[in-house]
């Protein structure tokens, strides 16, 4: 069961590379800004995407989110994915998160959902819930 959304943010991708051609593997980092927890944060990520057979995509990432009074949280996470138009992406997944903060370690023993997409021009929106 969902429980609260815990973080939102959107975004930039901001670099992409091949990996590998067989399969089609591509690495892409991303940065933007949002909120965890209802504090502001910045965001910075990289994550891994497969092309598999049937044309749906298989990922993996992590990333870190930094407050402005210097507190700050890891996460990984991994999910599947879908081509949209004109280049658009779109995941759904899990994420776990680690921090030493105290505004952040109740975070430590929660497993999270995803949604992150991307439109064709690499702007990035993010919501993650609580997975109860």
């Amino acid at each position: 069961m969902l429980g609260e959304m815990i973080a939102q943010g959107s975004g930039k991708r901001n670099v992409r590379r091949i990996l590998s051609t067989e399969p089609v593997m591509v690495e892409v980092s991303f940065e933007g800004k949002g909120q965890l927890l209802g504090v502001d944060a910045a965001e910075i990520g990289t994550y891994t995407s497969t092309i598999r057979s049937d044309g749906t995509i298989y990922g993996g990432g992590e990333g870190v989110l930094m407050t402005a009074e210097g507190d700050s949280l890891t996460w990984k996470g991994t999910g599947v994915g879908t081509f949209g138009e004109r280049g658009a992406v779109s995941y759904r997944g899990a994420i776990c998160y680690h921090s030493a903060s105290p505004k952040f370690s109740r975070l430590n023993t929660v497993a999270g959902v995803f949604e992150f997409d991307v439109d064709e021009a690499g702007n990035t929106q993010s919501k993650v819930w609580e997975w109860k």
